[in-house]
């Protein structure tokens, strides 16, 4: 009864592992509410308050000029989309439960796990908005004319990738330095509010302006979905390969830094925070 069944081959390890990132990635979406339709409708809501916001804003100051040619709106949540996708993606990994956690108590539970599971988890919740957003606005407002779909998810894809390459970071700095990774996470979400470059054409940047955002992996990721949604625009100040090879870096920083951490765990830790 209290024995713990150990895989006796490879393909039990990876059975296992499949099973434990599904029932934690289930368990990440009934985080924010038990029913877990509600926790979709409530990032569906979520993104569509966004929407709303930024096109009462570009309409009250004028700015729709400065729009690509085409669909206004395709034009706004080609920036969101992406935007919510990183932002959501690196706080479930940053917010992921550490070595010290009672849920790593219980084996075989370990911390890949749980990071897997965040990344999953945030990843369906806003795929699943995506899809029910355009479904809503085709039915209910205008035809949805996307040039190159395929192209667009794998943007989406990026942003999810990078939004959790930079959550590992923080994810492995945080019990070391519990209050200043969260004022610097919060203060990279607030940044990306406008260095993701969501609200305007990067095209339409002079070079010192572009200078202050092309560090930004999403900046790249928003203005190369652009790319792929509008037959008319041609990314000139942007590129696949730096969002990329970075969050490939910081993928890779992020698991050392994991690993060191969780060996030199203490329970203690959970104090500090």
């Amino acid at each position: 009864m209290f024995v713990q069944r150990r895989p006796r081959t490879t393909l039990d390890s990876v059975v296992t592992t499949i099973e434990l990132v599904y029932h934690g990635a289930v368990r990440n979406v009934r985080k924010t509410h038990g029913n877990a339709f509600m926790s979709i409708f409530m990032n569906v809501l979520q993104t569509i308050i966004m929407v709303m916001v930024f096109y009462a804003m570009f309409t009250v100051l004028g700015l729709r000029g400065l729009k690509l040619r085409g669909d206004f709106l395709i034009y706004i949540m080609s920036g969101i989309f992406l935007y919510m996708t990183h932002i959501k993606t690196m706080s479930a990994v940053a917010g992921a439960e550490g070595p010290t956690a009672p849920m790593m108590q219980h084996a075989p539970m370990n911390t890949i796990i749980s990071i897997l599971s965040g990344m999953l988890s945030s990843l369906y919740i806003q795929v699943l908005s995506v899809l029910i957003v355009l479904f809503v606005y085709d039915v209910g407002f205008a035809d949805v004319e996307i040039n190159d779909p395929i192209g667009c998810m794998g943007m989406i894809l990026l942003a999810w990738f990078t939004g959790a390459a930079v959550g590992m970071v923080f994810l492995a700095l945080k019990p070391w330095f519990p209050s200043a990774i969260t004022i610097l996470s919060s203060i990279y979400q607030r940044a990306n509010m406008i260095a993701s470059g969501k609200m305007f054409v990067a095209n339409t940047l002079p070079g010192y302006m572009l200078a202050m955002f092309d560090w930004n992996p999403l900046f790249h990721a928003i203005d190369q979905a652009r790319g792929y949604a509008f037959v008319n625009y041609y990314p000139r100040n942007s590129n696949l390969e730096y969002p990329l090879w970075l969050g490939v870096g910081l993928i890779t920083i992020g698991l050392m830094g994991e690993f060191y951490t969780r060996r030199h765990a203490s329970a203690s830790w959970s104090a500090r925070s």
